[in-house]
């Protein structure tokens, strides 16, 4: 092992704060991996639920491994060192089972590369019971698990809190050969190898067959109570990107259903946390720091979101807030935050209904105005383009609500993120066809120099190459695993398609019809398609 290598994890190591340490001896043994940076894995709080779920058994030891930066990668490369383990140095492949959290597109290729490094077959087929159990979960395997499907022996779908514990029981009582058949019993587990798909002439999908006594689809999983569930932040440290923050779940599910949005459809029911159960998790999080981030897709509408906030000697830092006057009056109780995020996602009011946003121009302008009155130093505004139906007006709307917004007040800065739209499986938004790249770089190009002269202003926006990857790998189906495999060495998706015979045009900009079988149709996630297409009928009605 390299010295180097293991002197950079140590002191990663050093500067944790809850870390567990369990001997290995007799227990099952778990590798959990981020396929990203340290900093950015250990900020995901399903993560780090997960590692502390399997270290609350006696028979499992967790420990966990990330993608090395690039100047380690070098280094792990020119050494030939397989990634490791930060809690006993151990590599991947020394492991039972290596179980990979999922939770951004854009870090499958990282998922190969890791796998290279650690000297493990990318396939499950080629792979022997001498090689490590590989499992996949996250809100990637839970919404469209088919891209790297052939990779996994087994992904589960939903709240793992629900199938793990059960999962463990089965594995402990059953021998390795059986594993993966007794694991599909369990509700929430699918076996991507059990699958077989194929393809009309024209590349939709004309079948998916299972195995013989396998279930046809799986069910996603939802934790009813989430205020007892065993899911919570392990470890803060200043090396993460939230610096010796704890975050803790407020609530889980969004009780708006914007027609772009993943969240507002896969994770129903709305779950708000009871306030005991936020109290305690609170009080357990200041024996390690007095940073707490509370974490849920729409804080504003948390019901005991001002109790939490009343609670003292806790510095609060909140995700986006809605724009309503509720979410200016929060700002009195954060205790001097100086920056909040707020979406308005769109630049008119036609925009926000097609998309089904359901806020107003003056619900944003009033919210903006209570904030800089309340002292806020930085607004950050997120406005996303590309969005289905869009006109030349719309683009002009988000320089026109910036200039307005900055007009409320001379100080401080206005940050305005502008995204690129990406459809995503279990939204109505799902058939839609991702804009063309020329198009795109024309709309930002228009947006920054219409606001170049608003003062105090930034523009900030995605990087385009990465977005339409996303857009690429959001709705792909398993043939792009030989893409993604040819990107271990290289970021350059377009030359992998290339090489693989994969048009992306085909995937990317391609509106979908009501009939195509699409590659997540065999998950239940709760929402029916029928549904979804009616509501992409009615944002259609409003081009």
């Amino acid at each position: 092992m390299n010295r180097r290598l293991i002197a950079h994890a140590d002191r990663l190591l050093a500067a944790e704060r809850g870390i567990i340490r369990k001997t290995p001896g007799g227990r099952i043994s778990v590798c959990l991996v981020y396929p990203n940076r340290y900093s950015v894995g250990m900020a995901s709080l399903g993560f780090q639920g997960i590692y502390a779920l399997l270290n609350s058994r006696d028979d499992v030891v967790c420990e966990r491994a990330f993608l090395p930066d690039e100047k380690q990668l070098a280094e792990y490369r020119r050494t030939r060192t397989p990634v490791f383990s930060l809690e006993s140095k151990r590599p991947l492949a020394g492991f039972d089972m290596v179980a990979f959290s999922l939770s951004f597109e854009n870090d499958y290729p990282n998922l190969f590369r890791i796998l290279e490094l650690s000297r493990i077959p990318f396939w499950a087929a080629e792979r022997t019971a001498r090689h490590p159990l590989l499992m996949a979960g996250g809100v990637c395997a839970t919404i469209n698990p088919e891209p790297f499907a052939e990779v996994f022996d087994l992904v589960f779908a939903g709240d793992a809190e629900t199938s793990l514990p059960a999962f463990i029981d089965a594995y402990a009582g059953t021998h390795r050969s059986s594993v993966v058949a007794e694991a599909v019993k369990i509700p929430g587990i699918h076996a991507p190898g059990y699958a077989r798909i194929t393809y009309h002439p024209d590349g939709t999908i004309a079948s998916r067959s299972v195995q013989e006594g396998t279930p046809d689809g799986v069910v996603r999983q939802r934790c009813g109570d989430i205020g007892t569930s065993p899911v919570t932040t392990a470890i803060v440290s200043s090396e993460i990107e939230f610096a010796d923050m704890y975050l803790v779940e407020a609530m889980r599910g969004c009780p708006w259903n914007c027609r772009f949005c993943m969240v507002g459809n896969v994770y129903r029911p709305v779950r708000p946390k009871p306030l005991d159960a936020v109290r305690a998790e609170i009080g357990r999080a200041r024996a390690l720091t007095q940073r707490i981030g509370l974490v849920g897709p729409s804080l504003t509408d948390y019901r005991h979101i001002e109790d939490v906030l009343a609670l003292p000697g806790v510095m609060f830092s909140l995700t986006s807030l809605r724009a309503t006057e509720r979410s200016a009056r929060l700002i009195d109780l954060l205790k001097g935050a100086k920056s909040v995020s707020i979406a308005p996602e769109a630049g008119t009011e036609r925009m926000r209904r097609v998309i089904n946003k359901k806020v107003t121009e003056q619900d944003i302008i009033e919210t903006a105005a209570l904030l800089f009155q309340n002292g806020i130093d930085q607004l950050r505004l997120y406005f996303m383009i590309g969005l289905p139906g869009e006109r030349d007006e719309d683009i002009a709307g988000i320089v026109q609500l910036i200039a307005r917004i900055r007009a409320l007040s001379p100080r401080g800065m206005i940050t305005a993120g502008i995204s690129t739209f990406v459809p995503k499986p279990f939204t109505p938004f799902q058939w839609a066809a991702m804009e063309e790249q020329g198009s795109i770089r024309e709309k930002l190009r228009r947006i920054k120099k219409d606001t170049r002269k608003l003062p105090g202003v930034r523009i900030m926006h995605d990087v385009l190459k990465q977005s339409y990857l996303q857009g690429l790998l959001s709705r792909g189906d398993r043939r792009l695993g030989q893409l993604l495999a040819e990107m271990v060495l290289s970021n350059d998706y377009a030359s992998a398609a290339e090489r693989t015979g994969v048009s992306i045009p085909w995937y990317v900009h391609r509106q979908r019809g009501q009939r195509e079988l699409l590659p997540w149709d065999f998950i239940d996630a709760g929402v029916a398609k029928e549904h979804l297409w009616n509501e992409w009928q009615e944002s259609q009605r409003l081009f």
